[in-house]
C-alpha cells in the first residue's frame, strides 16, 4: 500500500479512530466515567459523548453497505442497508436488555420508535422534499403493496394482539405464542425475500429509472471486501458502546422520571437517522423508488428479523418482554398504518402526504412526553 493510498484512507475512516478511542477509554475507565452520573452537567456530556460517537459509528456502517448496495444495484442493494441496519438494531437492544435491572418494554417501546420514525418522520421528509422538488414523484405500486402487506399483518400480530390474549396478564404472550409469533414473522420475511430477489424482483424497481451503482466518490474505485471489512470494523464500536450508552439512558429514566418510552427512541434514533439520510437524499435526487425500498424495507425487517431474535435473546437470558401497546400508542399505530394504506395506493406521492405523515410523527413525539 503506497502512502498516497494510507493517508486517504486514513482521511476517509477518520472516525474509525474515534469510535476505537472511545471504547477504549471506557472499556478502561467506565467505572469512573459512568460513576458521577447525579452531576447532571456530566450526565448530559456523558450520554452526548456516547450517543454521538455511537451514532457516527452507525452512519459509517451504512456507508459502506451503501456502497455494496450501489454495486449490487437494486434490490440486493437496499436489503444490504437494511440488514446492517437490523444487525445493528438487534445487538443494540441486545446489549442494552443485558444492562441492570430487567425492562420488559424496551424491545416493544424500541420496535414501536422504529415503526413512527420511519413511517412518519421518515416518509414524511422524504414525501415532501421529494414533492417541493420535483412535484409529484413516482414509485412501484406493486412493491409498496408487498412491503404492507407484510409488515400490517406482522405489526398487529407484535404490538396489539398481546394486549387481548387471556394465556397471560398484561401485554404479553405465553412462551408457546411467543414461539408461534417469531416463527410467523422470520417465515413471512422469508417468504417476502423470495419475491424480493427472485420471481418478483421487478416489483422493487422503477423501469426507466437509472440506479448509479458507482458514484462520483473518493472510495468508489475500492474493492466491495474492503467495505465489507469496514461495516464489520464499525459494527464493533456500536456494539460495545451501545451497552455503555444505557447506563445514563437508564439513569434518566430512574432517577429522573424521563417516560419509559424514551430508551427506545433512544435506541430508534440510533438505528433509523442513517436510513433516514439515505432515504431523504433519494428522494431529493427523484430516486423515490429507492426511498420506499428503505423506509419500507427497513420497518419490515425491524419487525420480521428484531422480534423472533429479540424473543430467542428473552429465553436464553430469562428476561421477559412485553411486546403490546398501552392507550394512545395503539391508537398511533393503527392510525399510521391507516395512513400509509392511503399514501401508497396509487404510484404517485405528492407534498400533501408527506405533510401529513409529519403531522403524525409530531403527535408521536408530544404523546411520548404527554400522553
Amino acid at each position: 500500500m503506497s502512502v498516497g493510498t494510507l493517508v486517504g484512507l486514513l482521511k476517509d475512516e477518520w472516525f474509525l479512530t474515534i469510535s476505537a478511542a472511545t471504547a477504549v477509554v471506557f472499556l478502561l475507565y467506565d467505572k469512573c466515567l459512568l460513576g458521577n452520573l447525579d452531576n447532571r452537567a456530566w450526565l448530559i456530556l456523558i450520554l452526548a459523548w456516547l450517543f454521538a460517537v455511537t451514532l457516527g459509528s452507525a452512519l459509517s456502517v451504512v456507508r459502506h453497505a451503501d456502497r455494496l448496495a450501489e454495486r449490487l444495484g437494486e434490490p440486493y442493494g437496499t436489503l444490504i442497508l437494511t440488514l446492517s441496519v437490523t444487525s445493528i438494531e438487534v445487538m443494540s437492544i441486545s446489549a442494552v436488555m443485558m444492562h441492570g435491572a430487567n425492562n420488559p418494554t424496551l424491545v416493544r417501546d424500541t420496535l414501536f420508535a422504529v415503526v413512527m420514525i420511519v413511517m412518519n418522520g421518515m416518509v414524511g421528509l422524504s414525501l415532501l422534499f421529494g414533492a417541493l422538488r420535483h412535484r409529484e414523484q413516482s414509485y412501484n405500486l406493486q412493491g409498496a403493496n408487498a412491503y404492507l402487506s407484510v409488515v400490517i399483518p406482522l405489526a398487529v400480530l407484535t404490538m396489539i394482539l398481546p394486549d387481548f390474549t387471556v394465556t397471560t396478564s398484561g401485554p404479553t404472550l405465553s412462551p408457546a405464542q411467543q414461539i408461534v409469533l417469531a416463527l410467523t414473522s422470520a417465515g413471512l420475511y422469508a417468504a417476502f425475500l423470495g419475491i424480493q430477489t427472485g420471481r418478483h424482483r421487478g416489483y422493487f424497481a422503477l423501469v426507466d429509472e437509472k440506479h448509479a451503482r458507482l458514484r462520483a466518490a473518493p472510495n468508489a474505485s475500492r474493492p466491495m471486501a474492503f467495505h465489507a471489512m469496514m461495516v464489520a470494523a464499525y459494527l464493533l464500536p456500536v456494539i460495545f458502546l451501545s451497552e455503555k450508552l444505557a447506563v445514563p439512558v437508564d439513569y434518566l429514566i430512574e432517577t429522573l422520571n424521563v417516560p419509559v418510552a424514551f430508551g427506545g427512541a433512544i435506541m430508534a434514533i440510533l438505528v433509523a437517522t442513517p436510513e433516514a439520510i439515505g432515504a431523504v437524499r433519494a428522494a431529493t435526487a427523484n430516486h423515490l423508488q429507492r426511498s420506499v425500498n428503505i423506509f419500507l424495507g427497513s420497518v419490515l425487517s425491524t419487525i420480521g428479523l428484531t422480534v423472533p431474535a429479540m424473543i430467542v435473546v428473552s429465553f436464553i437470558t430469562g428476561r421477559q418482554i412485553a411486546l403490546g401497546l398501552q392507550h394512545t400508542d395503539q391508537v398511533m399505530l393503527v392510525l399510521t398504518l391507516t395512513v400509509s394504506i392511503l399514501t401508497f395506493a396509487n404510484g404517485r406521492t405528492n407534498v400533501l402526504q408527506g405533510a401529513v405523515h409529519l403531522i403524525l410523527f409530531v403527535t408521536y413525539v408530544l404523546l411520548m412526553f404527554q400522553g
